[in-house]
């Protein structure tokens, strides 16, 4: 019995699947590739939030009061400080009646072109109105972002002589802010850090995962000259 050869269509076809599968098998491949990197990402931004807490820059007790204690600058409600930047203002309120900074920075530009107050200014209002005198702070009233907070924050430290740093943050934020101060060539930079009761862990810690991200990014980019 004779057996009549595949049309060329159907070797052209079956050519066509097997090339497709190919592609597929590929694809799928490097699909999971970058979902395991994504993970493992994930997963070492995670442990450099959590190792903060062991390092001694969040630990060691300061041998003299720094000369301003940096209070990092986050949304503003209205005119007033949202509850997780009243956590810093706390924090930092604790930390100057324990005679550990001598002068309030307080650091924070316009939320939006519409806003009343700078961050800055919303929060030497709070810090206002629990006792603490205008002359015990100095306001930076541009930056946007961590890195602006601290880089803005040095000029006006340079500015007036000014050369030990206290940075107030929360916990979850403060190995992010304290590689930005080591990147700026701070002098010895120290943390104070609280915990929050008031932001929701989930989208919380997803933000930080993305600015950290962010981050060592433009390490890369300070690392080139290129920012």
């Amino acid at each position: 019995m004779r057996h009549s050869k595949p049309s060329g269509n159907v070797l052209l076809g079956q050519t066509l699947e097997k090339r497709r599968a190919r592609v597929g098998k590929r694809i799928f491949r490097w699909g999971l590739l970058f979902i395991l990197l994504g993970i493992g990402w994930m997963l070492f931004v995670l442990a450099q939030i959590g190792s903060v807490e062991r390092n001694p820059a969040a630990n060691s007790t300061l041998s003299e009061p720094a000369d301003v204690g940096i209070v990092l600058g986050a949304a503003l409600w209205g005119d007033e400080p949202s509850p997780g930047l009243r956590e810093r203002l706390e924090q930092s309120l604790k930390d100057f009646e324990a005679g550990r900074f001598q002068l309030f920075l307080l650091t924070g530009g316009l939320d939006t072109s519409t806003s009343n107050y700078t961050e800055a200014e919303g929060m030497a209002n709070y810090l206002e109105q629990h006792g603490v005198p205008r002359d015990k702070m100095l306001l930076e009233n541009k930056a946007t972002s961590t890195y602006e907070n601290l880089k803005f924050s040095q000029d006006m430290m340079k500015e007036r002589g000014l050369s030990s740093a206290l940075i107030v943050t929360h916990t979850y934020h403060g190995n992010r802010a304290l590689e930005i101060a080591r990147a700026l060539d701070y002098e010895e930079p120290r943390l104070s850090l609280t915990e929050t009761r008031v932001l929701k862990p989930i989208p919380n810690t997803i933000r930080e995962i993305l600015a950290y991200t962010k981050w060592k990014l433009d390490q890369i980019g300070l690392a080139m000259g290129l920012i």
